[in-house]
């Protein structure tokens, strides 16, 4: 029985990482080079799961059913406990805002391919974030079961994608160097939103116990595996286009069917797409349920039609305001969920760890190596993520996407 659930915990964090993020990964980092691209992730691997260890030495002292609000209110007071909730709904809706956008953009690419219907970008952000919304809205049991059919289709599209793509993979395409300096700070938000699971540790403690062996090798192996799924893609999609080649193919769509065009293979565009359309729409239900019992609780909805329809409400139009503004946001959406993602994944279990530290605490606890020195450089990190993305936005420098 432990064993299973140790296992199931390392794909419950497999799969939250796993997700719409990962399609944003080649054109983010095709001014990179494979090589620079690689390195880049490796080390926002290490830095997302020296935090993963940092909210297990948290846990440990508080009780396993403590969610992040409990730990924050615990440690840091009500501030901390604002700050965590106020990020927590900055990321949530950025995200939402960033997959309406990516899956109206796939929705109006294929009423333009299959249907020969020309129709402004926005009509395919209205339609997708109404899909979702309707399946959300009915409750946690429909998402439940569409999920599941939904996740094991992209896992196939996922292998059949990499089986396809991988042979084309040309070594000259993958020693390319960076463009551009700056492009290795400007690819850091999107790369490093590709890496967010935090959010399910506590979920992850409460379901396995308060094993601390258990539980970091279900940290350390549960995030290595998207780490080698998007090593593949990257070796996939990079080696088989150029950097001029990726670097003309920012926009989601354009990305997906060029990948097809360009190898002469339609089938490989196909199954792009299908992956692409099984990742938005998986990670966009996942997120949104997540923001739609956020906001439902914070608002004190209940389970009435009335009150769902008004949580519903509160939860899709903000971050479909976006993508009908900003209909190619999808990426840039990912940069600023990357804010409140250094916040919740870095900042706030630094300062736990660090006010923890300075409590007395019983010999035989665990405590993650690196001391001080360590704490520090993980947030000097999540300081220069947000300054990276801060300075796209005010444009100093070189947007990605």
């Amino acid at each position: 029985m432990k064993n299973n659930k140790t296992f199931g915990s390392m794909l419950i964090i497999a799969g939250t990482t796993i997700g719409a993020g990962m399609l944003a990964l080649p054109p983010a980092s095709a001014g990179l080079g494979f090589g620079v691209a690689s390195i880049l992730m490796l080390l926002l691997w290490g830095l997302m799961s020296y935090t993963a260890l940092l909210m297990l030495e948290v846990h440990q002292h508080a009780p396993a059913h403590a969610t992040l609000h409990t730990l924050a209110h615990k440690l840091l007071g009500r501030k901390g406990q604002l700050l965590a909730s106020l990020a927590m709904m900055f990321l949530l809706y950025a995200l939402c805002a960033a997959y309406i956008a990516g899956g109206g953009a796939q929705l109006n690419d294929k009423l333009v391919r299959y249907a020969d219907l020309t129709l402004p970008p926005q009509v395919g952000a209205i339609g997708f974030a109404l899909l979702i919304a309707l399946v959300v809205a009915i409750g946690t049991h429909s998402v439940d079961m569409i999920n599941r059919v939904l996740f094991a289709l992209k896992i196939i599209a996922l292998v059949i994608m990499l089986a396809l793509l991988l042979p084309h993979a040309q070594g000259g395409y993958l020693l390319e160097l960076p463009l551009q300096q700056g492009l290795v700070i400007s690819a850091l938000p999107v790369i490093f939103t590709s890496f967010g699971f935090h959010g399910s540790i506590p979920s992850v403690v409460r379901y396995v116990g308060l094993d601390i062996k258990a539980l970091k090798k279900i940290m350390i192996v549960g995030s290595a595996l998207p780490l080698l799924v998007y090593l593949l893609w990257q070796l996939a999609s990079q080696g088989a286009l150029s950097q001029s080649e990726l670097m003309a193919s920012k926009e989601l769509p354009k990305f997906i069917n060029g990948l097809g065009q360009l190898l002469h293979n339609p089938m490989i565009g196909q199954t792009v797409s299908i992956f692409a359309d099984l990742a938005l729409a998986t990670s966009f239900l996942g997120v949104s349920l997540g923001l739609f019992d956020f906001m439902g609780d914070i608002l004190r909805r209940n389970d009435s039609a009335g009150h769902r329809l008004q949580t519903a409400a509160i939860t899709f139009l903000p971050p479909l305001g976006f993508a009908l503004f900003y209909p190619q946001g999808f990426m840039a959406a990912l940069g600023y969920a990357s804010i409140a993602l250094v916040i919740l994944a870095v900042f706030l279990p630094v300062a736990m760890v660090w006010k923890q530290r300075s409590q007395p605490m019983s010999e035989g606890s665990y405590r993650v190596g690196g001391g001080k020195v360590a704490l520090m450089l993980a947030a000097l990190c999540g300081v220069v993520i947000i300054l990276s993305q801060l300075l796209q936005m005010a444009g100093i420098l070189t947007k990605v996407g």
